[in-house]
């Protein structure tokens, strides 16, 4: 079930592959909808977000956790997000707030789901088990090939900024789109399409005028176009 359908406050995620630009346009976009909101914007991560999901996220992302099991690691990144649900984001959404949240569980579907072969319906069993069936009211996607978003991490991260997924090879990170793809044929119209081969401030505006127009009632002015 929808967030807003069970609570007063709105759950928004981005997700996308790896080297989508996911992070550059959170950046763009949490001041806009900072001033443009007519309510408390709260961003957040995943994994991570509070202290004890932070931590995970440290043992799930280390390089050197080579012998890391695929199932062990799916466990890990549902641990994580209970932790942070009840810590951080149902917090805010029962405070009637904006929860924007740098992926969720369609990442773990795309990574681990497809990516680690261990099926979708796995994956989505564990995350139902972990979030109660939460779902957020609008997922906006950064579309990107996996070619492309590969290229992008090797010519813009040091070797020392990439963690244990970015230096997973191309049929890994092919896998994670095909996931991507699949979830945006079953998630209806939750899917907020943004073209990640666009410019930054082009993202930023798609961005935008999506969730405005999926949720006028959340802004207090126009977005500039």
């Amino acid at each position: 079930m929808r967030a807003h359908e069970q609570y007063p406050g709105y759950f928004i995620t981005v997700e996308g592959p790896d080297g989508a630009g996911k992070t550059t346009l959170l950046n763009h976009l949490i001041p806009h909808l900072s001033d443009q909101l007519s309510r408390p914007l709260i961003t957040t991560r995943e994994p991570g977000g509070v202290p004890i999901a932070e931590e995970i996220r440290q043992m799930i992302l280390d390089k050197t956790h080579t012998t890391l099991d695929a199932r062990t690691e799916a466990l890990l990144y549902a641990a994580s997000r209970r932790q942070h649900l009840v810590e951080k984001v149902l917090p805010a959404l029962n405070r009637g707030e904006v929860v924007l949240c740098d992926r969720f569980v369609d990442s773990s579907v795309a990574y681990q789901g497809y990516g680690r072969q261990l099926g979708s319906e796995a994956i989505l069993s564990i995350n139902q088990f972990a979030t109660e069936g939460l779902e957020p009211d609008a997922t906006i996607y950064c579309d990107l090939s996996a070619e492309i978003g590969l290229e992008r991490i090797r010519k813009h991260r040091e070797e020392a900024e990439q963690n244990r997924l970015d230096q997973e090879d191309i049929a890994f990170h092919r896998a994670v789109v095909s996931g991507y793809a699949d979830l945006k044929q079953t998630a209806g119209d939750r899917f907020l399409i943004v073209d990640a081969s666009m410019s930054e401030e082009a993202m930023k505006q798609s961005a935008l005028s999506q969730l405005q127009e999926r949720f006028p009632a959340l802004f207090t002015q126009t977005v500039n176009k």
